[in-house]
């Protein structure tokens, strides 16, 4: 058994997970735990095991219906937990590894014993693999936590961070659909440090069939609500606040275009 293991929920997107498993760099020493959450576009699980590359083993569970993302994240850190991984990272169907990023990661946790959880800057691409625009996040601890307020400072497929932080946390909210890794996020926040490698080594694709854009209204709301679960009279949450109101009566058409044409997302 490798320390790290990789959680992918999937839902009804066979080649975008195909996709992600190709991404992982045939050097990484890594176990992957796929949890279909009761879709009805199957995946093969032999043509899946023949695009890993890497050093590890894949692991199927199936959900007999849908539950949820929250509850098929939930049910691999459970597994992850009883098999006593050190580490465990996620990522998303469609969404792409860059060079050796969960050895990086990895290190990166072992020399920096007191942060508990890694993220990384990200590109965005749409459908076709083309170049959206980069997302450039803050890297230490303070700053991470400061502007939470205006909406996660880790980008969800592209973390890792020790498993054991469970127990001290729990597991991810079910109460704050299309919001449950900003909900994770701050609970984390309470009693860990946190940061961010500068490096690129998360490719994301924006799909306009997404959750995060489905349901974006859903998430935005949501977001608002964990604000004001975690708000004190200071100038981060209430600039977050505001930030997320305007955001959720803009078009996100509107939104994308703004990031389309900056190309450079960066939280200040």
């Amino acid at each position: 058994m490798n320390k790290i293991v990789l959680l992918i929920p999937y839902y009804n997107n066979s080649i975008g997970l195909i996709k992600s498993l190709n991404s992982i760099d045939a050097s990484e020493e890594l176990d992957i735990i796929i949890v279909d959450d009761g879709s009805k576009n199957k995946f093969d699980e032999v043509i899946l095991r023949k695009n890993f590359k890497a050093k590890g083993t894949l692991y199927f569970e199936y959900f007999k219906k849908n539950q949820g993302i929250e509850f098929a994240l939930n049910h691999g850190l459970k597994i992850s937990l009883e098999k006593g991984y050190k580490y465990t990272a996620r990522l998303d169907c469609g969404d792409v590894c860059l060079g050796k990023r969960f050895a990086i990661q990895a290190a990166f946790l072992d020399q920096n014993t007191e942060v508990k959880i890694v993220g990384s800057n990200v590109l965005a691409v749409d459908n076709n693999d083309n170049y959206l625009y980069s997302i450039n996040l803050p890297l230490n601890d303070k700053e991470i936590k400061n502007k939470m307020y205006f909406n996660s400072m880790l980008i969800h497929p592209a973390i890792l961070f020790t498993t054991s932080i469970i127990n001290a946390i729990g597991f991810y909210s079910t109460n704050h659909k299309s919001a449950e890794d900003f909900a994770f996020f701050f609970a984390i926040s309470k009693k860990f440090k946190m940061a961010n490698i500068e490096q690129y080594l998360t490719q994301i694709e924006i799909n306009d069939k997404g959750i995060s854009i489905q349901k974006r209204r859903q998430q935005v709301k949501a977001r608002i609500q964990i604000i004001k679960e975690n708000f004190y009279f200071g100038y981060y949450p209430i600039y977050g606040l505001i930030r997320n109101y305007i955001l959720l009566i803009m078009p996100y058409t509107i939104i994308l275009a703004i990031k389309k044409r900056v190309k450079n997302e960066r939280f200040s």
